[in-house]
């Protein structure tokens, strides 16, 4: 790890394979992010035990320029799998900060625009036209917040559509 390394252990011995597991896992991360600052790890064993013994709690704060990254886990009864499971959320923390920083965000695609074409109230069903023009089948469970009550031909909505037994058919719909 280019940066500084520091590992904190409280009520744990920090044995050399410990520190050396910690050091191996914390150099990858150079591989994600070679500007890592400082890695401080800190490994405790809560002085309350469980029932079936001794958990550990690893916390992992980084310092990258512009931002700090705070990790901490569930306890876990194996040390190793818990020092492994902290340095996997911090891998993922900073390769979502890589990928911002790159300008690689996940853009979720807008839900589709339609109109309602037909509705059947009293069997609590309808249909609705795509901007392609293409019919697509929605039943009252598929309207959000239960206003299917509340559409009237003509409404525009937004919908999520799957492939039904007969054809599409909007698997969500919001007015």
């Amino acid at each position: 790890m280019r940066g500084s390394l520091q590992i904190k252990g409280t009520d744990v011995e920090l044995t050399d394979s410990i520190k050396e597991a910690v050091r191996e896992k914390a150099e990858k991360l150079d591989r994600v992010y070679d500007n890592v600052i400082n890695c401080n790890v800190a490994i405790e064993s809560p002085r309350r035990r469980y029932a079936k013994g001794a958990f550990y709690n690893v916390h992992i704060d980084l310092t990258i320029p512009g931002k700090e990254i705070a990790v901490k886990r569930e306890p876990h009864e194996d040390l190793y799998v818990a020092i492994g499971e902290a340095f996997d959320a911090a891998h993922r923390q900073l390769q979502e900060f890589v990928e911002k920083r790159k300008g690689k965000v996940k853009r979720h695609e807008e839900a589709p625009v339609g109109k309602i074409s037909r509705l059947f109230p009293g069997r609590g069903y309808g249909f609705l036209m795509a901007e392609d023009e293409r019919e697509v089948y929605f039943n009252a469970n598929s309207v959000l917040n239960g206003y299917f009550k509340k559409l009237k031909v003509g409404d525009e909505v937004r919908f999520v559509e799957e492939m039904g037994d007969q054809g599409p058919q909007a698997s969500t719909v919001r007015r």
